[in-house]
């Protein structure tokens, strides 16, 4: 139920709300890729107070990025089921307190970077914030299917500024990380986005699912698939990994194939509803891209 402006807001509570504005959950992921990138950069392991300044600075950055997010998308997120539970729509937190909330942290977060870490990772963090609201939640979310592909270019720059942080410079190993996080976003969110897309298409949010049918979202999914894949093994021929981390990286890459390739099967034979397991591959994307990152980081430990 939602909560009025003058109703009843037990501290404990708002502090829980203020939490959730950052959307936590997805700062883990966003973490999984930093911190791997730092022992690669190191060749071994970084200074372990560099992690902590970068992840905590990254943690204020998102959050400021998600708290912002909600606000801008507050009428949507009132309408639609996945979000209907947000602080900005049971009231728990009001409008106003989101968007300063927001913008707080994403100062003191450029700030922290800048001063703790190094001016170029605070770049690369102002830039993913600045992205991730204007570009992808202002822009392309609402106007176009291709948001979550150029949209996720936010997610991507947690890589870049775990190398940058470690060597206060960008690298090609970064690039390459940058790009399998590039391609693995679309196939991780579109089986989300199948399993929801009555959600989208009520508050007319045109995400690729919403748009096309199963059939060629399975499609798009699998051709995203085989590139990410092949962009993951680049790394060792150019000699940023060794034979660990293209163990790692092509036994979760196949097993990744064999579950998109599944999918677009079930979607070709018409399958629906429980039938056609979307969520199976959403899941493994997040076991898919641990693991590989888990090989990054240990990879040079066993070179």
């Amino acid at each position: 139920m939602a909560t009025g402006p003058g109703g009843h807001r037990p501290f404990g509570a708002r502090v829980k709300a203020f939490v959730a504005l950052t959307k936590p959950r997805i700062i883990e992921l966003l973490l999984i890729t930093t911190v791997p990138v730092m022992f690669l950069a190191e060749q071994g392991v970084p200074d372990l107070w560099l992690v902590f300044a970068t992840c905590f600075g990254g943690y204020l950055s998102a959050g400021g990025a998600n708290a912002l997010n909600m606000y801008i998308d507050r009428d949507i997120d009132a309408l639609m089921d996945r979000t209907a539970q947000r602080p900005l729509v049971t009231g728990m937190v009001s409008p106003r307190e989101g968007l300063v909330f927001g913008l707080v942290l994403a100062v003191v977060s450029t700030v922290w970077f800048g001063l703790l870490v190094n001016w170029l990772s605070a770049a690369l963090a102002l830039g993913a914030l600045l992205f991730y609201v204007v570009v992808y939640t202002m822009i392309l979310k609402r106007r176009t299917a291709q948001n979550i592909v150029w949209g996720g270019i936010a997610g991507c720059m947690p890589v870049l500024i775990g190398w940058s942080s470690v060597t206060d410079s960008m690298s090609w190993a970064a690039v390459i990380l940058f790009l399998v996080i590039f391609f693995w976003t679309p196939p991780h969110y579109w089986p989300l986005s199948m399993k929801v897309r009555e959600d989208y298409a009520r508050v007319g949010v045109p995400m690729l699912p919403v748009v096309a049918g199963n059939t060629a979202v399975a499609r798009q999914i699998v051709l995203y698939s085989w590139v990410m894949v092949a962009v993951s093994l680049l790394l060792t021929p150019l000699g940023y990994t060794g034979w660990f981390y293209t163990a790692v990286a092509l036994a979760a890459g196949g097993w990744w194939l064999w579950e998109a390739h599944g999918l677009q099967n079930r979607a070709k034979e018409g399958a629906t509803g429980a039938k056609l397991k979307e969520m199976r591959l959403f899941h493994w994307s997040i076991t898919y891209v641990s693991l590989l990152f888990v090989a990054v980081a240990v990879d040079p430990f066993l070179r």
